[in-house]
């Protein structure tokens, strides 16, 4: 059969799992990732499934890539990306401004703050949502119903951060809530 000689980067269809990855290569099977189970499956070589596109098999000479090796390389990616610091953009009519927090009982002084110190704050805690959204959507202990229900709040908890769109200067930075939606 085909099937014996594919490489690292073949591209397969199997009849339960759907379209699929060729990720590490042993003596008696493949493992492949399939986009449907967001993991890998060890597969026969001597299976029944529809090649895609083929990569010719490397010799064991021991420098294939293994499955280790590309979890590795996609950790790496994400930490670096995860803390790399994007810049946002404050409008410009609040910059040098102040935020006045002034309580009602005259008595007590009121708290002032500056702009660019509370702006910094909201748009740390908009990454921070991202990040949990992230680890939402990737999360392989939940399922896609317990998925959607976590995301949806996440989207309300957006939508209570509208208020403070005004203060960024492009709308691509800007919280978006559900729109009405529901």
């Amino acid at each position: 059969m085909e099937n014996k000689s594919l490489g690292i980067g073949s591209r397969i269809e199997h009849p339960h799992f759907g379209k699929g990855v060729v990720v590490d290569v042993a003596s008696e099977f493949y493992i492949i990732w399939f986009k449907t189970q967001n993991g890998t499956k060890s597969i026969a070589k001597d299976y029944d499934f529809k090649v895609l596109e083929k990569t010719e098999g490397e010799s064991t000479s021991g420098s294939s890539i293994t499955l280790a090796d590309i979890e590795r390389a996609v950790e790496n990616i994400l930490d670096q990306r995860l803390h790399d610091v994007q810049l946002v953009p404050m409008a410009g009519k609040w910059n040098n401004g102040t935020m006045i927090l002034k309580p009602s009982d005259a008595s007590l002084q009121p708290k002032e703050i500056p702009i660019e110190t509370f702006f910094h704050k909201i748009v740390m805690v908009r990454d921070r949502l991202r990040l949990i959204e992230q680890k939402i959507n990737s999360h392989k202990g939940l399922t896609d119903e317990d998925k959607v229900d976590l995301q949806q709040y996440v989207t309300m908890i957006y939508g209570s951060l509208t208020t403070f769109n005004v203060l960024f200067k492009e709308s691509i930075h800007q919280f978006k809530g559900a729109g009405g939606k529901e």
